[in-house]
């Protein structure tokens, strides 16, 4: 009989584990008997696609993840280290030899004025999919959006629900918009998109609170005394790893659940992937790193030799909600990966196209390719991504030929 492997967390990490691992004993040996518990109603989906179903272009089904098979609809209430037992809500006890944490990520409520006895009829979190579809359910041409957070999530959200036709108001309280992947100029390019598609931003714009009455929110408080109309209010402030059931086990818990080059926990019969792994002081939060843990992960528990995880290689290609005739606007294409910020001593080369919106960067050291981001024009990703992925010293050619060659990508 193959052993008892246990996976909390049915998300874009614990599903695509559970698929690898469902076709690992047809290369012989006794395949692993995997149970994936998972606490939503619905079947695993593309998280990075909820926008593309909040703007009206997918619907549920089609985001779906390839089936990993059964999924128990349970939620994981304690880990029995000693027995090797986890206890789940609904009194069920569910055996393991191995067990895989992938409980990914909550979305970070702000603590504003109005929001501390939970969140009022009109405010929504977005993060899940009942967050999308309680968000598509409220919105209608005309809504009063307000946004609040102009990450990757703000921004997506924001161009979602004015596809849908609601009046939006990107608040954010940096200095520009989605500042963990892009500099100035490409950000700038990403403001201009949304404020064509009618979309009002404010950054260096701090939030205080909500006004509520009849516990439905009806404005957004700015901290200048400023306020907002709003009849809905999307929190896009970030995410933090899911790490209670983790801590309240005892094991080594940092920012995230801290895990070796074999994925393994402080305990080595548990392992973590995902949202809620931390990796070599690293948290990475994106879908394509949880997909090369999970990878990995299935070729250590079926004793592939030499198998390690030494952090991602992966490179990060994302469409902003929308492709094409919705609103007449096209999609924003956005590739990154590696370091997109230099060092000193790095070389830099950029290349912009104001009239198009597009942008592209990459970072050089030591004659090796080590990030960029492109923004707009993805035709040289596939060079690009192939010569990050080398290592390997550049060809002598002038740099801007990184840029402009598509390398038959």
């Amino acid at each position: 009989m193959g052993s008892q492997i246990v996976v909390i967390g049915a998300g874009t990490a614990g599903a695509r584990l559970a698929q690898q691992l469902a076709g690992a004993g047809q290369a012989g040996g006794d395949r692993p008997h995997v149970t994936l518990l998972g606490e939503e109603a619905h079947a695993p989906y593309n998280r990075v696609l909820l926008a593309e179903v909040l703007a009206g272009r997918y619907g549920p089904e089609v985001v779906a993840l390839p089936s990993p098979g059964p999924v128990r609809r349970a939620r994981a209430n304690h880990i029995d280290r000693e027995q090797r037992v986890v206890h789940c809500a609904d009194g069920s006890r569910v055996a393991y030899d191995t067990l895989v944490l992938a409980t990914g990520s909550n979305p970070v409520l702000p603590p504003l004025r109005g929001l501390f006895h939970g969140l009022p009829d009109g405010v929504h979190a977005f993060r899940t999919m009942d967050d999308c579809l309680a968000l598509s359910a409220a919105v209608r041409p005309g809504t009063r959006a307000v946004v609040i957070g102009g990450g990757l999530l703000g921004v997506s959200a924001a161009r979602a629900l004015a596809q849908r036709g609601a009046q939006v108001v990107l608040a954010q309280q940096g200095e520009r918009l989605m500042e963990r992947q892009l500099d100035a100029t490409a950000s700038d390019l990403v403001r201009r998109h949304l404020t064509d598609l009618g979309v009002e931003v404010h950054t260096e714009c701090r939030v205080r609170g909500v006004g509520v009455q009849e516990n439905a929110v009806k404005r957004v408080e700015l901290a200048d005394g400023y306020s907002l109309g709003a009849d809905l209010v999307v929190l896009a402030c970030g995410v933090r790893p899911r790490t209670g059931l983790a801590h309240e086990a005892g094991l080594d818990v940092r920012r995230g659940i801290v895990v070796d080059d074999e994925l393994r926990t402080s305990d080595p019969r548990i392992h973590a992937i995902g949202d809620c792994a931390e990796h070599a002081g690293r948290v990475y939060g994106l879908a394509a790193p949880a997909m090369e843990q999970a990878d990995a992960l299935a070729e250590l528990l079926t004793r592939k030799a030499g198998s390690r995880y030494t952090g991602t290689r992966a490179l990060t290609r994302l469409t902003l909600n929308g492709a094409g005739p919705v609103d007449g606007h096209g999609p924003l294409d956005l590739a990154t990966f590696g370091e997109a910020d230099p060092l000193p001593g790095d070389d830099v080369v950029r290349l912009a196209d104001a009239t198009r919106g597009t942008y592209r960067q990459v970072v050089v050291r030591d004659d090796r390719l080590v990030g960029g981001v492109l923004l707009g024009e993805l035709g040289t990703v596939g060079a690009l991504a192939r010569a990050w992925e080398a290592e390997e010293p550049l060809p002598q050619a002038p740099l801007l030929h990184l840029l402009t060659s598509d390398g038959g990508s």
